[in-house]
């Protein structure tokens, strides 16, 4: 919440593409007047408070794919143009008290069910607040979080954090959320998926430190690049 006090820490690392869950309406940010200013910016939510913000701050421009249905509530597909290549993006944060199958990983389940045919080996990135790590799988559950890893890498779309750190689900090192900000309850929760034709020109991936971050947010941002150029020679 309240991304308008983080808004000059996080724009530092100069992000082409930033999702905020917990995001505040974009009409009650002010960004400072040495702050960079979004060149384009999406909002989903019913809280004006804590929504799920996308914001562009390049060429990339942002559209809602007319297939989007909002009983997913926060799993947003949105095409990205204009940039250095065109790609589709699902915006997440997984988080529907609605729904009595599940608030959290059961409506990512469901959306990449429902999104089945938009969800390709090409030009996908899932990225957000996922709320689910393989430690919390209820094995009587089809749509758990390990079943959707491998849904995903059945169709070549991996995980950039796990393959740039050669980790395992469920034994991450480097926590994404401190509940409480207390460091003695880390967990890895916040995920970039990415189709193999993205991932492999994927450069770095940073996941912020507690210390620092833990003055401002739960969370800490994972901060991902790639490099779009190589991948328009080769693509």
């Amino acid at each position: 919440m309240a991304f308008r006090k983080k808004a000059d820490f996080i724009l530092q690392h100069q992000p082409d593409i930033l999702i905020v869950p917990e995001c505040e309406h974009p009409d009650k940010i002010f960004f400072n007047m040495d702050t960079p200013k979004p060149t384009d910016n999406l909002w989903f939510g019913q809280n004006q408070n804590k929504g799920l913000g996308i914001f562009s701050f390049c060429d990339f421009r942002l559209k809602v794919l007319d297939i989007y249905d909002d009983s997913f509530k926060m799993v947003i597909p949105i095409t990205v143009s204009g940039g250095s290549f065109d790609f589709t993006l699902f915006a997440i944060w997984a988080n529907n008290p609605e729904d009595p199958d599940g608030q959290y990983i059961t409506q990512v389940w469901k959306a990449i069910n429902h999104y089945e045919k938009l969800i390709t080996n090409r030009r996908t990135i899932l990225i957000g607040d996922f709320n689910s790590n393989t430690i919390w799988d209820k094995p009587r559950r089809e749509g758990n979080h390990s079943t959707l890893v491998k849904r995903l890498e059945a169709k070549d779309i991996y995980s950039v954090y796990h393959k740039h750190f050669n980790q395992t689900q469920g034994s991450e090192e480097h926590p994404t959320l401190y509940m409480y900000r207390r460091k003695d309850k880390p967990y890895h929760i916040d995920y970039c998926f990415a189709s193999k034709d993205i991932a492999q020109h994927l450069t770095s991936v940073e996941v912020g430190e507690h210390e620092f971050w833990c003055k401002y947010s739960d969370h800490v941002p994972i901060i991902v690049s790639f490099d779009t150029a190589c991948y328009n020679r080769n693509a």
